[in-house]
């Protein structure tokens, strides 16, 4: 009997630093209520929804600066989210900026930000938890460059590794943004057996690292090669979401998508708002390239791959 799972993308538009976090997680509940009356078991929303992506902005003030941060999963003010979603019977995926306790080297505990993704099953318990390994941009601001990107800032790199979970009849890992860009995550997580990869993100519509070598429609294709790629090489389901259009004067592109085990788009957004895409994903799909071309038990040669974990030049000339 195929193991079909209904996956919604709840693809958002642009959330304003103005924006009352009520009103942001009313258009979150409204979407979940939409993917459920689709029929899917699985809503997928995108990295840091709750709010702005604040990363674009040197904040000095320390109280705005932690009302982005969520102190605990859930919380009082996302419970509301949990709670639809337990009624509803569905399942769903969200980014978040966490705020955990962690040991520094000089012995005390303190408050450190990750950027973070969690699973979460039908019955609202939290079934897996992943946090953002490849984070881009600086930790300093850029004097001359417009807009600015700082996760290096707020955020400390990942400290889970890249982690896959027995959930919703399948193995399900998480990717957080930029990390799908990166194949080592993907290959990670393909070798726990991964049938379904989920990946939320707030990408620039412009070079975020300046200059103007990066359009819009670039940056999209790129985004959607990275989840078409990955997923065929890796023989696994990818869900790419977004939140998308113009943020704070910032432009964050679309391009939200469902993608197959062999790299072919099954559904795709049409706008930079509001959206939901529902596909039906047949996790068998994905024994094809598992058990062929793929076959890591088979082909797969990591007594030679040492050069991917080690960065050294090129081979000398005689």
């Amino acid at each position: 009997m195929p193991r079909i799972v209904r996956v919604a993308a709840c693809q958002m538009g642009p959330t304003q630093r103005a924006d009352s976090r009520a009103h942001t997680l009313g258009r979150m509940i409204a979407l979940l209520e939409q993917a459920a009356e689709e029929g899917a078991a699985l809503a997928v929303f995108p990295e840091l929804p709750f709010t702005t992506f604040f990363p674009r902005w040197p904040l000095e003030d320390e109280a705005e600066l932690l009302s982005y941060f969520e102190p605990a999963m859930p919380n009082p003010n996302v419970q509301p989210l949990f709670d639809r979603a337990t009624a509803l019977g569905i399942g769903f995926h969200v980014g978040y900026a966490e705020l955990a306790p962690a040991a520094f080297e000089d012995g005390t505990v303190r408050r450190r930000g990750y950027n973070t993704a969690i699973l979460v099953g039908t019955d609202g318990t939290i079934l897996g938890k992943y946090r953002k390994v490849h984070l881009p941009g600086s930790e300093q601001v850029k004097p001359d460059q417009r807009y600015q990107q700082l996760e290096k800032r707020y955020f400390a790199y990942g400290d889970l590794g890249f982690p896959a979970f027995h959930a919703f009849g399948g193995i399900i890992g998480m990717l957080i943004c930029n990390d799908r860009r990166w194949p080592e995550g993907w290959r990670c997580l393909a070798l726990q057996g991964a049938e379904m990869v989920l990946v939320g993100y707030n990408s620039a519509a412009y070079d975020p690292n300046g200059g103007e070598g990066e359009s819009a429609e670039l940056r999209t294709f790129h985004s959607t090669l990275a989840a078409q790629a990955n997923a065929y090489m890796n023989a696994c389901w990818a869900v790419a979401v977004a939140k998308a259009g113009v943020e704070d004067g910032a432009g964050l592109i679309g391009g939200s998508c469902i993608v197959d085990p062999n790299g072919l788009i099954v559904a795709q957004a049409k706008t930079l708002a509001d959206e939901v895409l529902v596909a039906d994903c047949d996790l068998d799909a994905c024994l094809q390239g598992k058990t062929k071309m793929f076959n890591f038990a088979a082909h797969r040669r990591p007594q030679h791959y040492r050069r991917i974990v080690e960065q050294v030049g090129a081979i000398p000339p005689p």
